[in-house]
């Protein structure tokens, strides 16, 4: 990759203004926006964030659904050089004062019903925090910092371009903080062309033109939408539609009334789609592209044979990494795979404990290293630390297990840390995970470890039963026992009412490794129980 590939988010936006400024560009449920409406809005609002302090380097926060203000506040951010903190809506509490604390920002643009959970942690714990500007109308005043509504900031602000900040491709765009699995979320820091890069990578894969559009369910405040529909429809022309919130009912209609050519989705919602009964408005639609990973085969199948859709369905990346692994539009995924490695980007490798190349077929950690600059993460925000261990070698180490095949297709086992390793054997939490909530009476379950008297690790699952099922941890050991390895039958049971998760609702498994042998969790080997070697 050589300089003249490097650019910038701006760049990508003058360019669409260059070619096409008054065309569609984004719509929000109806509510369409040309490229030079969105760049004159992110104009007005740039100069208002400029009387609130805000300067090149401080961070802006976002606490905003899908809304065109989202997409405006990300541009106005970056107009002035300034960073843009995307958050979780579904954060409040120690969730939300932790990013905000960690981020330092200076201002947030908050959606008027979500303003209480802000003035819930705004105060003297966030000393940097000085601003807020609401969207609508609050559902409670913010008293401790100074706020201002949006629409009176905007109509107060002069018209016209703010000053050529003049940021580089190596400058933050963003920090996208993680899911925090394994302990506090930590700010990836990502530059201005890694959110560009993205986008190409994508737009490659897809085979993206100039005619489709896109339409998408997924949160602004994650970079697959920001990226894909932001920016790269900026990058390939076409116009990008983006829905509030993922609906089985509304899904046909929307894809009728937008004419949508590409969906964006998660294989999660692609499964409720393709299990729905038919609906009127399926007939004649324009879809040639579903890209939704991870895509069971039978799901992958009914989009292409009942819905008559090509599928991009297998995939594999971080928020620190991109698209580690991926397939072209149209082309077949192997069953449990995520695609092949991204070799246009990335030289991705599977490595043992000393960082070692592994076999082909043998599992080891998943690490990469990019081909060019700035097509990964910079770093953890105020981590250096963090950035060091996950860098170390000179390879990103993704915390991930997995292996590739003799076709070069590349499986996700496990998550390293879920990992459990037991008498020699290394348990998949995944796969263990699996078999527990195959179980009638279980609801929702966890397999980790816990420390073992003889080194490594003991099994323990951690579950929730269903309500009104009657099931003892002994007869759910017993079940598990006929269905996994015999060196991963569960020493430990704990039934609970609920797991700990994150705002984005994955267990925090750190949390249930820290509680370890609770008063309640009950012991195989003190009840005498034990099992064949078979």
């Amino acid at each position: 990759m050589t300089g003249s590939d490097q650019t910038t988010v701006l760049a990508a936006l003058g360019a669409r203004l260059a070619v096409d400024p008054d065309g569609p560009y984004l719509d929000f449920e109806g509510r369409a926006l040309s490229a030079r409406e969105v760049d004159e809005a992110a104009d007005r609002l740039a100069h208002g964030l400029a009387t609130l302090g805000v300067g090149r380097g401080d961070r802006v926060a976002t606490f905003l659904e899908n809304t065109s203000e989202q997409v405006v506040s990300f541009f106005a951010a970056l107009k002035l050089g300034a960073i843009q903190v995307p958050i979780n809506t579904a954060y409040k509490g120690e969730f939300l004062r932790h990013v905000l604390d960690d981020s330092g920002a200076r201002v947030i643009v908050v959606q008027g019903e979500l303003a209480g959970r802000i003035a819930a942690v705004a105060g003297s714990e966030l000393p940097e925090l000085g601003a807020a500007i609401v969207v609508g109308d609050p559902d409670e005043p913010i008293s401790t910092v100074a706020t201002t509504s949006w629409d009176a900031l905007l109509a107060a602000a002069p018209a016209g371009p703010v000053p050529d900040p003049r940021v580089h491709p190596a400058d933050l765009a963003c920090l996208v903080y993680t899911a925090g699995t394994t302990g506090p979320s930590k700010g990836c820091m990502l530059p201005h062309h890694y959110v560009v890069s993205l986008a190409r990578q994508v737009a490659r894969a897809w085979e993206r033109r100039p005619d489709d559009v896109v339409l998408t369910p997924l949160p602004l405040f994650h970079l697959n939408a920001i990226s894909v529909c932001v920016v790269g429809t900026l990058l390939t022309g076409g116009r990008a539609s983006i829905a509030r919130k993922f609906s089985v009912s509304r899904f046909w209609p929307e894809v009728r009334r937008t004419g949508a050519t590409i969906l964006s989705m998660l294989g999660s919602l692609a499964i409720l789609i393709a299990n729905a009964e038919d609906h009127p408005d399926q007939e004649g639609h324009r879809l040639r592209l579903c890209a939704a990973a991870p895509m069971p085969p039978d799901t992958d199948r009914i989009w292409r044979e009942r819905f008559g859709c090509a599928t991009f369905s297998g995939g594999y990346g971080l928020t620190e990494a991109s698209l580690i692994s991926m397939l072209r539009a149209g082309e077949l995924n192997k069953a449990g795979a995520a695609g092949k490695p991204n070799t246009h980007e990335f030289d991705v490798r599977l490595v043992d404990d000393d960082d070692c190349e592994v076999p082909v077929g043998e599992i080891g950690e998943i690490v990469c290293r990019p081909k060019g600059p700035n097509l990964m993460f910079a770093g953890y925000w105020g981590r250096p630390e963090a950035t060091v261990e996950v860098l170390r070698n000179l390879w990103f180490h993704t915390g991930d297990l997995g292996r590739l095949d003799a076709d070069g297709f590349l499986y996700f086992v496990d998550r390293k840390k879920d990992c459990l390793r037991r008498r020699g054997e290394n348990i998949s939490s995944f796969e263990m995970e699996r078999t527990l909530l195959a179980h009638e009476a279980v609801k929702d379950g966890a397999v980790h470890a816990v420390p073992s008297e003889q080194g490594e690790d003991d099994v323990k699952v951690t579950a929730v039963l269903s309500e009104g099922a009657t099931l003892s941890e002994e007869d759910l050991c017993r079940w598990m026992a006929e269905r996994v390895p015999y060196f991963a039958i569960p020493r430990y049971v704990e039934f609970r009412t609920d797991l700990p998760r994150n705002p984005v609702g994955r267990v925090l498994k750190y949390e249930l490794r820290d509680d370890g042998i609770t008063a309640t969790t009950w012991d195989r080997e003190a009840a005498g129980i034990t099992f064949d070697r078979r």
